[in-house]
C-alpha cells in the first residue's frame, strides 16, 4: 500500500446531472437518486456542477433544495455556480434559504467571469445592462458580504403591518464559512485566499508558464495550492477539495470495463497540452482497480496536498454505472487512501 502522511479525511463526489430533452424529469430523479445512495454508502459530500442552455442541471440549487429533503447528513455543494448569471444578492437569499433547509449542509462553490457565448446571450440575459455588468472579482464581494451580513439596503423597520431587514433573511450561522471558489489560475487562488474562501481544485488548470514545453497537471495544481494556503489567515489548514475524474472498476462488468476505458481514451489527447487562448490543461482520468488508482494518487503531488476531495463522475454514463462507480469508491477505493465513511 502507498504510504501517505495524512489519511484521506472526506470524500465526495461530483455529478453533471444529465437529462433527456423530452423527459427532464428522469434525469433530476437520477441526479437525486445518486445523492441519496451517497449518503446510504457514508460520503461526506455530493456536489452538483451546473449547466445553462444545456441539458443538465440549470439550477443547482433548486436541486439541491429538494436533496435536503432526501438526505439527512451528507453535504451538498455547488461546483460551481458561475456568477455571471446571477444577481449576488437574490442568489444569497437562495442559497440562506437552502442552507436553514440542509441544517446548515450546504456547500457553494462558486466563480466569476464573462458567461461562456456572451455576445449570443447577452441580449436575453441582460438586456439592458450588458455592457455595463460586472464580471470581476467584485460580483464575488458583494455575494461574500451579503452572506457575511453586511447591509443590503439602508431601509428596515416596520411600514404599516410588514418589517423590513437591512440584511439579507434568512440569516444561516456558518453558511460564510463553506463558501468556495472554482479557479484555474495562481491569482485565482490567491485572491481565494485572501478572501477567506475555500478553494475548489478540478481537473483542469491554467497553464501560466508561456515557455513551457512539458507540462505536469499535478505539479501546476500543487503549486496553485500552496499560493492559496499562503494567502489564506488558516494557512496550512484553509481547505482545499480536489476533483480529478476517478473511475474504479472493481466490481464493473467486462462491458462497464471497455465503456470506461474507450471514454478515458478519447479525452486522453487533452492531456499535457495548452488549449485555447487561456492556456487550459486537464489532468488524466483515472481508470482501473481501486488499488491502481490508489497509487496513482499517492504520486500525485496535489493530491499529496489535501485531505479531502470530490471525485467527479464521468459525463453520458448511465445510471448503473454511476452506482456501481460510487459503491466502488466507498467500499474500495476510500479505505485504500485511508478514508472511514461517515456515520
Amino acid at each position: 500500500m502507498p504510504i501517505t502522511s495524512e489519511p484521506l479525511r472526506k470524500l465526495g463526489f461530483l455529478t453533471i446531472g444529465l437529462f433527456d430533452e423530452a423527459d427532464p424529469a428522469a434525469g433530476h430523479e437520477s441526479t437525486l437518486q445518486v445523492i441519496q445512495l451517497g449518503e446510504e454508502l457514508g460520503f461526506d459530500s455530493a456536489w452538483v456542477r451546473h449547466r445553462h442552455l444545456q441539458f443538465g442541471i440549470s439550477s443547482p440549487v433548486a436541486v439541491l433544495a429538494a436533496a435536503t429533503q432526501r438526505t439527512s447528513r451528507i453535504e451538498l455543494g455547488t461546483a460551481v455556480i458561475p456568477l455571471g448569471w446571477e444577481n449576488p444578492l437574490r442568489l444569497a437569499e437562495d442559497l440562506a434559504t437552502v442552507d436553514v433547509l440542509s441544517g446548515g449542509r450546504l456547500n457553494p462553490g462558486l466563480s466569476v467571469g464573462e458567461p461562456r457565448h456572451y455576445d449570443h446571450l447577452a441580449p436575453a440575459l441582460y438586456p439592458d445592462t450588458a455592457s455595463a455588468e460586472d464580471f470581476s472579482y467584485r460580483r464575488v464581494e458583494r455575494l461574500l458580504g451579503f452572506i457575511r451580513g453586511e447591509k443590503a439596503t439602508d431601509f428596515s423597520g416596520t411600514e404599516g403591518i410588514e418589517e423590513y431587514s437591512p440584511l439579507v433573511q434568512p440569516h444561516s450561522p456558518g453558511l460564510a464559512d463553506r463558501l468556495w471558489y472554482g479557479g484555474a489560475g495562481t491569482r485565482s487562488a490567491r485572491w481565494a485566499g485572501e478572501h477567506r474562501m475555500n478553494l475548489l481544485a478540478s481537473s483542469v488548470v491554467r497553464v501560466e508558464d508561456p515557455d513551457a514545453t512539458e507540462i505536469d497537471f499535478a505539479a501546476i495544481q500543487a503549486r496553485q495550492i500552496r499560493e492559496f494556503r499562503a494567502h489564506h489567515p488558516l494557512g496550512a489548514d484553509a481547505r482545499v477539495s480536489q476533483g480529478l475524474v476517478v473511475i474504479p472498476t472493481d466490481s464493473a462488468t467486462p462491458e462497464q470495463r471497455a465503456k470506461y476505458e474507450a471514454y478515458a481514451a478519447f479525452r486522453l489527447p487533452r492531456v499535457g497540452k495548452a488549449h485555447g487562448p487561456a492556456r487550459m490543461t486537464f489532468a488524466e482520468d483515472l481508470v482501473g482497480t481501486s488499488a491502481s488508482i490508489a497509487e496513482r494518487l499517492y504520486a500525485d503531488a496535489a493530491f499529496r496536498e489535501v485531505s479531502e476531495v470530490a471525485f467527479a463522475l464521468p459525463f453520458s454514463f448511465e445510471h448503473a454505472d454511476y452506482v456501481q462507480i460510487l459503491t466502488d469508491i466507498a467500499t474500495r477505493l476510500g479505505p485504500e487512501l485511508g478514508w472511514k465513511p461517515a456515520v
